[in-house]
């Protein structure tokens, strides 16, 4: 602190010249105090943490962790160009990718890794684990062993995942790593084509049942065709892509018959014109005798224009033309004969043919009932065999799913770690000890920084009064150059500064609570004021408990003193007044207790008394009773010019201190700052900076609260 002019307040918690904030503050000066006083405990939790995690690096069971690396694609390629039957999700990739890493470390997973691992009776996963004391361990406990040891580490920006576990046995860690990425794979292709894979088991049973069922009505029709002699030439397809009709050997022979038949007739007109007519058609094999016919008879005409009816060669002309033309009638009813016979012939077989094609009719009304069937079973069998190869081709779809590098059996133990347990053990306790400074700070409400003061009450430190360890506290205050008679100098130059005209006039001295240094503070100041050549008048005014004459090693019980002048039983002021000329002040003491100090107080006669003793000195300093619940202080600041309030360091609670200045201030007292008292040089951690760099711890030497002044 240095010398000069403090503000003043009326009220606590309102902010003068912002030396007070209602807001968050983080003084870490009173941090560092605190931690410099709690040094020892913490270097001793920092050293404890370090301690605890090297216990726990060597006493850790070793733990050895193998990972295999997968690959996790969304889009996937499809081999054939037949749709799935599942249609494919469309979400982010990212979504995509967090749902894939979820079910990689689900309970789907673990129940599905402990049952193809057969985990329940594995002697090396059981042993591994310690579960040989398990009762009943069922395979819900594996699965929690199981995931409490796996872990799913993503790449970052890319789609690979490493999928780690962890146990006491390296090949163990291993095989499990590779087992959870395998079995997540299949189940992973499983979801994907398992639709396809059912339809496929069922349409598997489905055609089986489909070959026997077509098997069976093609032997029943084959039998029916057997015992009825159905021969079966030719089926053709009808538009609809199934059997319209069939050929049978009846009704081809039909067919023949009534087509020969056909051509006997025409040959049979043919021949009867021929030899109605005689003419004979070109293609007729007799053409060749017509031929001859008409060469002889164009000879026998040029014969008969040039020779008589007796030539010779005409007369065998003539023989040779009537021969030709006997042959040719003869040939012709040869034909006619051949033809009719021919056509009376086809005619017979005709009508056997009609009687046999007719009789067959009626059965190929059931041959055409089980040759449908027939064909209705090849259907459903062609088509169910078609969609079962066209799912076995559909099945054979890539899984987005691929695993990139199998877990390795580790060589070294990732843990414990000897390094970090250290470091974890040494910010553990870091983090242990600055919880203990902050709760310390936080939890505490007494005075241990005078600035404390400031921040909680809004009022000016005017003081620091240090602790001393003298054994006469008297001579401390008498020597001018002691510590504790430089900080009360400091004092009373701030109190100097309140007014415009200097300090004010009746100054009164009021605590908390007893053994504050209140009746010190005020002797001090009060010395210190007529060490600078003022009158000073100091006032005992704690009529209950005074331990004022004790620190002055007066025995004044017998003289009136204020109570006397309060009740009338005193003439005049300066009777009363005891002059100490040591401290160079007036003393009026207390004199005897009254019954009624607040009554004596609070009456007219201590204001004519204040009245008096200002107009006699230049500096009247009264030292009044502490707050506690009393109204001694409170009557006593109405009729003062103002109030200085005694703190003793790290000792009354603030929240204490603020109700009593509360008190002070709601009468229209005005308090003018606090005076903090016996404060350690570490807790004010500047080492008590008047200037001079002292450095030293201080207090009164009165540790204890019995007989010690207040």
């Amino acid at each position: 602190m240095t010398d000069k002019a403090l503000p003043s307040r009326n009220w606590v918690g309102t902010e003068t010249d912002g030396a007070f904030d209602d807001g968050f503050h983080l003084d870490l000066e009173r941090y560092w105090i605190e931690a410099r006083g709690l040094r020892f405990w913490i270097a001793g939790i920092v050293l404890a943490g370090i301690l605890l995690g090297l216990v726990v690096a060597l006493l850790s069971t070793e733990l050895f962790r193998a990972s295999a690396r997968l690959e996790v694609s969304q889009i996937t390629a499809n081999v054939t160009a037949i749709d799935p039957l599942e249609n494919e999700s469309r979400i982010s990739e990212l979504q995509y990718l967090n749902t894939q890493y979820e079910l990689l470390e689900s309970r789907f997973m673990a129940e599905r890794v402990s049952k193809t691992g057969n985990l329940l009776r594995s002697e090396e996963f059981i042993e591994a684990f310690a579960l040989q004391g398990e009762e009943e361990l069922t395979e819900r406990d594996i699965e929690k062993v199981l995931l409490d040891n796996i872990s799913i580490d993503p790449l970052t920006q890319s789609s690979l995942v490493d999928v780690s576990f962890s146990s006491p046995s390296p090949t163990l860690s291993a095989n499990i790593a590779n087992l959870w990425a395998e079995e997540f794979i299949a189940a992973n292709y499983e979801k994907r084509f398992g639709a396809n894979i059912e339809a496929r088991d069922f349409l598997n049973s489905q055609i089986g049942e489909l070959r026997e069922r077509l098997a069976a009505s093609e032997k029943e029709l084959v039998d029916y065709a057997n015992e009825n002699e159905i021969l079966v030439l030719e089926t053709r397809a009808g538009e609809d892509g199934g059997d319209a009709a069939t050929q049978t050997l009846i009704a081809s022979d039909l067919s023949a018959l009534n087509a020969a038949l056909a051509d006997a007739v025409t040959d049979r007109i043919a021949a009867e014109a021929a030899l109605a007519s005689g003419d004979i058609p070109a293609r007729d094999p007799r053409s060749s005798l017509k031929v001859d016919l008409a060469k002889a008879e164009a000879e026998l005409a040029s014969l008969r224009s040039n020779f008589g009816p007796a030539y010779p060669p005409l007369l065998e002309k003539e023989a040779e033309v009537a021969s030709l033309k006997a042959s040719l009638a003869t040939e012709a009813r040869a034909a006619l004969r051949a033809a009719s016979a021919r056509e009376r012939e086809l005619q017979v077989k005709l009508e056997q043919a009609k009687t046999s094609f007719l009789g067959q009719q009626n059965l190929g009304i059931q041959y055409g009932i089980l040759k449908r069937e027939v064909e209705t079973n090849r259907q459903l069998y062609d088509g169910l065999l078609q969609r079962f190869k066209e799912l076995g081709a559909s099945g054979a779809g890539q899984n987005n799913i691929k695993l990139i590098d199998n877990a390795a059996v580790p060589l070294i133990p990732y843990a414990p770690s000897l390094i970090q347990n250290l470091l974890v053990g040494l910010v553990a306790g870091l983090v242990i000890a600055g919880a203990l400074v902050y709760l310390r700070v936080t939890l505490s409400q007494t005075v241990k920084d005078p600035q404390d003061v400031t921040r909680r009450l809004g009022l000016p430190v005017l003081g620091i009064i240090p602790r001393t360890n003298a054994a006469d506290i008297k001579e401390e205050v008498l020597s001018r150059s002691s510590e504790l008679s430089e900080a009360y100098k400091s004092a009373r130059t701030n109190l100097t500064f309140l007014t415009p005209e200097g300090a004010p006039r009746a100054l009164m001295f009021t605590s908390s609570v007893p053994s504050e240094g209140k009746s010190i503070s005020s002797l001090s100041l009060a010395t210190s004021f007529a060490q600078l050549g003022k009158r000073t008048l100091l006032i005992d005014a704690d009529l209950r408990n005074s331990r004022m004459q004790k620190l002055l090693d007066l025995d004044l019980c017998k003289k009136g003193g204020l109570a006397a002048l309060l009740t009338s039983n005193a003439a005049s002021l300066g009777e009363q007044i005891v002059k100490i000329d040591e401290f160079g002040i007036d003393y009026l003491p207390h004199g005897y207790t009254p019954p009624n100090p607040v009554e004596l107080l609070a009456g007219p006669a201590f204001r004519q008394l204040l009245e008096e003793a200002r107009s006699k000195y230049d500096q009247v300093l009264i030292d009044s009773a502490p707050m506690l619940n009393l109204a001694d202080a409170v009557e006593l600041s109405r009729l003062a010019d103002g109030v200085v309030y005694v703190v003793e360091a790290e000792r009354i609670k603030l929240r204490v201190i603020e109700g009593a200045i509360n008190r002070l201030s709601s009468t229209g007292a005005q308090v003018y700052g606090v005076i903090v008292t016996k404060l350690k040089a570490d807790a004010a951690g500047y080492g008590y900076g008047y200037g001079y760099g002292y450095g030293y711890g201080y207090g009164y030497g009165y540790g204890e609260d019995s007989g010690r002044p207040s």
